[in-house]
């Protein structure tokens, strides 16, 4: 028995009564491709000035994390922004990163798929003035992904909307980017709920004139564009951008209220997944996705309908604080030894959220090792006087 904090700011009595999930490899291919994008395990023996030094990392943790995703047959999305991208984490330690995570999936022996962001952050805003220096920015760090092995994903940056971008800035740049990748790379539409810097992207604060400027844009060179991310929390947004796609293009939904009806697909169009929450949720998101590539939607629902409301509070408003829950999670379920994030990230929660997030993860057979999670549940509140 635990008492736990409520919105109601009241203590209440709450016994875990979730049967958890065992994690454990799919038993068939699976139909939908599946990146988790993952966080950044610290090591606070090293840490020093976490807010204005690099984040010292547990490499141990970080990619064993990483590990027994593959193992229940995600793919990875390495060095995003669930990454703490500009939140904490910089280029140099997101490219170390990169190298490392590509080393070890290189050996892995679900060969899994890892997609990794490249972005401009390595260069401050005030030396991104115009399209050759935002161009140039990107290069640098594609070419880095690419040396290492990594697909691209092409992430949204905060140059644009600092110098008011139109479309044909956007255009000049990612024309550029799309055409000389090795690989078909994939786009990433991030909403201003997850960075309120992003606000306005592709040109437009219209979004249906952003979206018809991007297919636009795609569509141009669809054979070297694998997908999209969309991150806008509009499911009939996505649903009507997804049927307009190219043919071989991917929607990858980053929709973290409503990925479970968007990944089913509506009988036309389906998305595929490129999404945080499936970090903090994988033994539910891997067996849902086995058994839709079964056939079985009721196996399907019955496994994501529980997670949909923990995944709503994690990424709650202010959705750029969702960092922490994932962590949190990972912490509870014994994948790291400690709740210290870079730049002390964990502080932007606080205890309530942090009890709600328990309560939903028992409800959706998520704390994979009950007593570890009990025992350290228990600490935090004890830290938080309770």
């Amino acid at each position: 028995m635990l008492i736990l904090p409520t919105p109601a700011n009241r203590l209440e009595p709450y016994r875990l009564n979730g049967e958890p999930l065992v994690a454990r490899a799919p038993r068939v291919a699976l139909t939908r491709t599946a990146f988790a994008a993952a966080h950044v395990v610290s090591d606070p023996l090293r840490e020093r000035n976490p807010w204005e030094t690099r984040p010292a990392v547990d490499w141990d943790a970080t990619l064993g994390f990483r590990t027994q995703l593959w193992d229940q047959g995600l793919g990875l999305a390495e060095a995003m922004d669930t990454a703490q991208r500009g939140m904490g984490v910089d280029w140099p330690t997101a490219l170390e990163l990169i190298q490392r995570t590509m080393i070890a999936a290189k050996v892995h022996p679900m060969l899994p798929r890892v997609a990794c962001g490249a972005g401009t952050d390595h260069q401050p805003l005030s030396a991104l003035t115009d399209a050759p220096t935002i161009l140039a920015a990107y290069e640098h760090q594609a070419e880095a992904i690419e040396a290492a092995g990594g697909q691209l994903i092409l992430m949204a940056s905060r140059a644009f909307p600092a110098i008011g971008a139109g479309p044909e800035i956007y255009r000049s740049v990612y024309r550029r980017l799309i055409d000389g990748a090795t690989e078909p790379v994939i786009l990433h539409w991030l909403g201003d709920m997850f960075d309120p810097a992003l606000k306005g992207y592709w040109g437009s604060e219209d979004v249906e004139q952003a979206s018809d400027f991007v297919l636009s844009l795609i569509a141009e060179n669809p054979a070297k564009v694998d997908g999209i991310k969309i991150s806008l929390l509009d499911q009939a947004h996505e649903e009507a951008f997804r049927a307009r796609l190219p043919s071989g293009v991917r929607l990858y939904t980053g929709d973290d209220f409503n990925y479970a009806p968007l990944i089913a697909g509506d009988g036309s169009h389906h998305s595929h997944a490129l999404l945080g929450i499936f970090a903090a949720i994988a033994p539910a998101a891997a067996q849902a996705l086995e058994a839709l590539a079964l056939g079985d939607r009721a196996t399907y629902d019955s496994l994501l309908a529980p997670t949909v409301p923990l995944s709503r509070e994690i990424f709650r408003a202010p959705t750029r604080f969702y960092k922490a829950g994932i962590a949190f999670l990972a912490w509870l379920n014994g994948h790291q030894s400690h709740f210290i994030m870079p730049a002390g990230f964990q502080s932007s929660r606080d205890i309530v959220h942090y009890a709600e997030v328990f309560r939903l993860a028992d409800q959706a057979r998520l704390l994979s090792r009950p007593d570890l999670a009990k025992a350290r549940m228990k600490l935090l509140l004890a830290l938080h006087g309770i």
